[in-house]
C-alpha cells in the first residue's frame, strides 16, 4: 500500500472556521489530540452534490464530543454549512 503525500496535496479544508489552502492548515506540535489521538470525526459521503445523512451526522459528531467532554466551538448549522459550501466548491 503506497503512502498519501499529504503534504503535496493541493485544494483546500475547513480549518478553525475558514477555508484554508490544505498546505496551510497546521496544527501545534504539541496538540493533544496529535499525541493521544484524542478527537472525534465523522465520515460523510455526497452523491450528486447532496451529503447523505449531513444532519444525523452532525449529530453524532456532536455526541461524540460530548461524551468526550470536547466542546465544538461551532454551532451545528454552521458545520452543516461548511460541509455543504465544501462540496460546492469541489464542483
Amino acid at each position: 500500500m503506497a503512502a498519501v503525500p499529504y503534504d503535496r496535496l493541493g485544494g483546500h479544508i475547513w480549518f478553525n472556521g475558514e477555508f484554508v489552502a490544505w498546505e496551510n492548515a497546521k496544527i501545534h506540535v504539541l496538540t493533544h489530540g496529535l499525541h493521544y489521538a484524542s478527537s472525534v470525526f465523522e465520515g460523510e459521503r455526497a452523491y450528486e452534490g447532496r451529503i447523505f445523512k449531513l444532519e444525523e451526522h452532525t449529530d453524532r459528531l456532536f455526541y461524540s464530543a460530548e461524551t468526550l467532554g470536547f466542546e465544538i466551538p461551532y454551532s451545528r448549522d454552521v458545520i452543516n454549512q461548511a460541509c455543504i459550501d465544501e462540496i460546492a466548491r469541489q464542483g
